[in-house]
């Protein structure tokens, strides 16, 4: 409960997008047709209802919310329903990452999830940013959304692919928190309690929140580089 009230805390209480959250967030079914008609949203799986919620934004997290089609006891027809799972997602892109750009992702990284080194398909997978966007500022903006003269190295540079939910909690969602408690406290993150970094230390050590280099050496950050540095330390080498 109080996860889902910091998560509301974050939005602008006088958007359109607000009031289609405050309808989903009893994760239950929802019909389009009938219950969204308070908010004035003409297109209300649009950017400003059910897709502007799964995004996500710079500030807030995006949601995991299913779609299909069921019977609606007000409107006693079948109808399109959407339903919040409970479960938020890293937002990926400012705006829609093209599905051909997505899948040359997953195929230049293998399939792999990174923290279990597991190949698995893609709609199990999560393109991560490994920059969260709430450290991008209008160069790294540029640099992290231009998809189409992106290089096989620069996917590898600014990308990692996580595993999605599967009943648990996703990795995804674990970096997620992680990253919005360092924005805000300071305190880098440490993957499932393991305080090690690859370079610096747990204190954010920019005097600038949107310096990328201050997410360096964290474990959220470049999850393999951050192993392998573990390992190495590990055998003292």
């Amino acid at each position: 409960m109080a996860e889902l009230q910091e998560f509301e805390e974050l939005f602008n209480k006088d958007t359109k997008t607000y009031l289609v959250f405050q309808v989903l967030k009893d994760k239950q079914w929802h019909c389009r047709e009938c219950e969204y008609a308070h908010t004035g949203i003409t297109q209300i799986a649009g950017g400003a209802g059910i897709q502007g919620l799964q995004r996500g934004n710079r500030t807030r997290n995006g949601m995991e919310i299913h779609s299909d089609n069921h019977l609606c006891a007000t409107c006693d027809k079948t109808t399109r329903h959407d339903k919040w799972t409970g479960n938020f997602v890293l937002p990926l892109t400012q705006g829609n990452m093209p599905s051909k750009f997505a899948k040359r992702v997953v195929d230049v990284l293998g399939s792999r999830d990174i923290v279990e080194l597991t190949k698995r398909p893609a709609n199990q997978l999560t393109i991560d940013h490994k920059l969260p966007m709430l450290r991008w500022d209008e160069s790294q903006k540029v640099a992290q959304t231009s998809y189409d003269s992106m290089s096989d190295k620069d996917i590898m540079q600014y990308f990692q692919l996580l595993k999605k939910s599967n009943g648990s909690v996703s990795h995804n969602l674990l970096k997620s928190r992680s990253c919005e408690d360092c924005w805000k406290t300071g305190k880098r993150g440490s993957p499932f309690g393991i305080k090690f970094y690859c370079s610096g230390t747990e204190d954010w050590s920019k005097s600038v929140k949107i310096d990328a280099d201050g997410c360096i050496g964290c474990g959220w950050y470049d999850f393999n580089e951050w192993r392998n540095a573990l390992n190495k330390n590990i055998n003292g080498r």
